[in-house]
């Protein structure tokens, strides 16, 4: 009871305090909701949010703190931060508590930074924990669901599960286990392949309301034909998410391919789909976003990130231009 009084008194500090301060990104777009083939704000109008994925939660643990978000928040301008908690491989089917510790952590930050955040169940083979997944997310969902920054991701990357059979059914039971206490927000579906063959599920999708469909893709691997895949689920009518993507190869590592992000990048904004980069991680490999060291409170220089890093962050800062030059318009015409 006594957690319970303190995490109600805590959210209503970060309602007031961000009531008094210029609008952040929750407060601008509001409860998201699924309509035709995009996700859309309060006002009806298409949303597409750009951020940052954290990495496997056991292996990373560091950047899951409030001051890495926060750095995030100001410095690169995320509107939604993705938290990638791991759950086979020490993660929160054999440690539960710390897991989850370290999930609230994140979570506490982004409602009090008024930005969105994914939480992913990340897991290849999420069909042996579905006790564990309702678990989860029957207690984040009892415990945030009320608020509009949750957007759920229940499997992260299926792999050669049948969707009809087994991804589908899956999927079916922990959006209803969500839906018990939040019956709101955005749900992100994995999908066949890595979470590719968003045209499979879209030709059987699951039924329900604010329902997405997860895109990932590794920019120098997946090209034109993955995005012909995108643009086939589209034209179905189900709306897409990118919760993982990143700038190199499939394997993390090897060319940071420019040219092909942009192409990606060009792509999404164009149908307002949101992303998310992977990650938030020091690895010494071309997908982490910090070379090795960077500090986990962030405050990180140029210096501090990987050429990857730099790329992504350069992008997701058009936000910030991009609406800036949209309010001075807005201003001029008044």
């Amino acid at each position: 009871m006594k957690t319970r009084i303190l995490h109600t008194i805590f959210i209503l500090t970060v309602i007031a305090l961000g009531n008094s301060a210029a609008q952040n990104p929750v407060q601008q777009y509001g409860q998201l909701r699924v309509d035709g083939n995009r996700i859309v704000d309060k006002k009806g109008k298409p949303v597409q949010l750009k951020g940052m994925s954290l990495f496997w939660s056991q292996w990373m643990g560091k950047y899951y703190q409030a001051d890495a978000v926060k750095w995030l928040v100001k410095d690169w301008n995320i509107e939604v931060i993705r938290v990638a908690m791991a759950v086979d491989n020490g993660g929160y089917a054999s440690q539960p508590e710390e897991e989850m510790r370290k999930v609230r952590l994140v979570v506490d930050e982004a409602i009090r930074q008024g930005i969105y955040v994914i939480l992913d169940f990340h897991v290849h083979d999420a069909s042996p924990y579905l006790t564990q997944s309702i678990q989860f997310f029957t207690d984040i969902s009892r415990q945030y669901g009320h608020l509009p920054n949750l957007i759920y991701e229940p499997w992260n990357e299926p792999v050669k599960h049948d969707w009809s059979t087994e991804i589908k059914p899956y999927h079916e039971k922990v959006v209803a286990a969500i839906r018990q206490h939040d019956p709101d927000n955005l749900i992100v579906l994995g999908t066949r392949t890595w979470s590719q063959d968003v045209d499979e599920a879209a030709a059987n999708p699951v039924s329900g309301s604010n329902l997405v469909y997860t895109l990932h893709y590794y920019a120098a691997t997946h090209k034109a034909s993955l995005r012909a895949k995108a643009e086939n689920a589209l034209s179905r009518g189900v709306a897409l998410m990118v919760t993982e993507y990143g700038t190199c190869e499939a394997s993390g590592d090897g060319l940071v391919d420019v040219a092909e992000s942009r192409l990606w990048w060009d792509f999404l904004d164009a149908n307002f789909i949101s992303h998310c980069n992977w990650a938030v991680s020091d690895k010494k490999e071309s997908a982490s976003a910090l070379v090795p060291g960077a500090s986990a409170q962030g405050q990180w220089s140029l210096d501090h990130l990987t050429e990857s890093g730099r790329l992504v962050r350069e992008e997701i800062l058009k936000n910030k231009k991009q609406k800036t030059s949209d309010s001075r318009r807005r201003k001029t015409k008044q």
